[in-house]
């Protein structure tokens, strides 16, 4: 599924703050980077926000789930990557607090 445009702009325009974004196709989404390290990445009108072993509990504990996807062989989850709980989207200051959890999670790739 692409990424939906209206709602990547969205996105970009709430994460402003964090400074230098840069963005571009990845996996039939859009990826959003920090200096070049990717934290944040958007499928249809669903953000999902980079994790760690330190952060996953938070998502986990707000109801977020890992990125999945179908192949031949079965069901692929991606434990990088969970949804950013809902209640993000309506506060801009925990969502750019949340990112910068993100981003903070890339420095182990």
């Amino acid at each position: 599924m692409a990424a939906n445009a209206e709602f990547v702009s969205y996105i970009k325009e709430q994460l402003a703050p964090l400074g230098f974004l840069s963005s571009g196709s990845f996996f039939g989404g859009q990826a959003i980077n920090y200096h070049g390290h990717q934290f944040a990445w958007v499928i249809g009108s669903t953000l999902y926000l980079r994790v760690n072993d330190i952060t996953r509990p938070d998502f986990e504990a707000a109801g977020a789930q890992p990125f999945k996807y179908n192949t031949k062989k079965g069901k692929i989850t991606v434990r990088k990557f969970y949804t950013a709980p809902e209640f993000l989207l309506d506060d801009p200051e925990q969502l750019l607090s949340w990112s910068r959890r993100a981003i903070e999670a890339t420095s182990e790739s």
